[in-house]
């Protein structure tokens, strides 16, 4: 199992261990598990991201796909936007839709996630002029 692979599959099982709170980097943080499968592998995979609940509605989610400021997408992003996904959240799991937000409504979004976790505004200095983090949201189905 690679190095990624392996730390994910422990914050996942702290996550189920703890009815959704991990500590580590993501102490403290709203964090959800992704639940995609590889569309080209056709793999399934559990991605532990954190999350900004909506303002209002607890049935919609936005998620950054940051890849820790790097200067590519991560896979999950490509496989939840063409092939849907999962979620568990705190204690709950369940199917959900996926949209990308577009300009000004993305940049709001991005702009409160960066506010209200400082990293996230460190990461879009990382991609400028290479490319803008999508952020996704995901609806329960």
């Amino acid at each position: 199992m690679s190095g990624a692979l392996e730390g994910n599959a422990k914050i996942v099982a702290e996550f189920r261990a703890n009815g959704g709170r991990v500590g580590g980097p993501f102490e403290g943080a709203p964090v959800v598990l992704l639940h995609h499968r590889g569309r080209k592998s056709g793999r399934d995979y559990v991605s532990p991201v954190m999350y900004l609940p909506h303002e209002t509605d607890p049935d919609l989610v936005y998620v950054f796909a940051t890849r820790g400021g790097a200067p590519v997408n991560p896979d999950w992003y490509y496989n939840l936007t063409e092939g849907g996904g999962s979620v568990e959240r705190g204690t709950e799991a369940y199917e959900v839709t996926v949209r990308e937000l577009p300009g000004a409504e993305r940049d709001r979004i991005y702009a409160e996630q960066a506010r209200r976790y400082p990293g996230f505004a460190e990461y879009e200095r990382q991609t400028a002029g290479i490319r803008t983090i999508p952020v996704l949201e995901l609806a329960r189905a």
